[in-house]
């Protein structure tokens, strides 16, 4: 983990802060330092900085921690590290407003995720700007998030070649570089294609030529700017739960389970387990897998204006 002189030096004086002026332990600090060290490189990946980080940058990551299976505790204790830090730039004059302050702690058994329901999905969709060069690609992600249950990380590095039009999979690289085959909706298959035309016209910056969601400079989209795009679209539909680019992943699993599918199938479609590679074990896995999806996945019924 690298991170910048200007944040070193920064941490350096919270830390001088917190063993003079509130004398806490050895051990409190090396959990706050490890929590806020956590933090600015999550930032810094997504081009920001402690000093710039806002609410919505926060929450964003408290869900992925969620995402990753943090239990609701050490959520906690995270979130109070990090409120600390962010007490401390605003007493510094650093920053003019605590971006912490609206911010809730975990609760231990807290209930999941808020689910959304497929018209409160379509109406996101709709209210996409199609004239707007970004258009179609937002269309795209939302269609891709929802229809395969994907992880906000494995949708950014999401690759073209990983896409196989013909059979309708996605070979998605998850934790620990494994690999899952997660069969498509025609409706994810149809928005990707049309993003492919307009993404033709984006010159794309060296080393991103494989990445299948850029921007208009070219780059590969993070985690942050997903993260905006959603809350963005559910602002202007009218949704008024407090979702992330998760909800979306987590309402794929949730409908296909409401629908009848198999457990096991949605787990694998998660990537909750590992599969395996050998080329018997993908056949049948791909056909047990793409009946579920086809079968109870409500994209597959067809959405109202397509």
């Amino acid at each position: 983990m690298t991170l910048d002189n200007d944040y070193l030096s920064l941490r350096s004086r919270y830390f001088a802060y917190l063993t003079l002026e509130r004398g806490l332990s050895e051990n409190t600090r090396i959990c706050y330092q490890s929590d806020i060290d956590r933090l600015a490189a999550w930032l810094e990946e997504a081009g920001l900085s402690v000093l710039t980080a806002t609410t919505d940058n926060l929450h964003e990551f408290i869900c992925e921690l969620h995402e990753l299976g943090i239990s609701p505790r050490s959520q906690a204790r995270i979130l109070s590290g990090i409120k600390s830090f962010y007490k401390y730039l605003k007493i510094e004059g650093l920053i003019a407003v605590n971006p912490t302050l609206l911010l809730d702690s975990p609760r231990i058994g807290r209930r999941l995720p808020e689910v959304l329901s497929v018209d409160e999905i379509n109406d996101m969709v709709d209210v996409i700007d199609m004239t707007k060069a970004e258009g179609q690609r937002n269309r795209a992600i939302i269609e891709t998030l929802y229809g395969c249950g994907l992880r906000v990380s494995e949708l950014c590095n999401l690759q073209i070649d990983n896409i196989n039009f013909d059979e309708q999979f996605i070979v998605v690289i998850g934790k620990g570089d494994k690999q899952r085959l997660v069969p498509m909706s025609p409706v994810s298959v149809e928005e990707i294609k049309q993003w492919l035309v307009d993404r033709a016209e984006i010159n794309i910056r060296r080393g991103e030529e494989g990445v299948l969601f850029v921007s208009r400079r070219g780059r590969r989209l993070t985690r942050v700017m997903i993260f905006y795009i959603v809350r963005q679209l559910a602002e202007a539909a009218g949704v008024r739960k407090p979702i992330s680019p998760h909800t979306l992943r987590h309402s794929f699993a949730t409908h296909l389970f409401e629908g009848g599918a198999n457990l096991r199938a949605i787990q694998q479609m998660l990537g909750h387990e590992s599969i395996s590679t050998t080329e018997i074990y993908l056949h049948l896995d791909k056909s047990r897998l793409r009946e579920s999806i086809l079968k109870f996945h409500p994209r597959n019924a067809g959405r109202r204006d397509l």
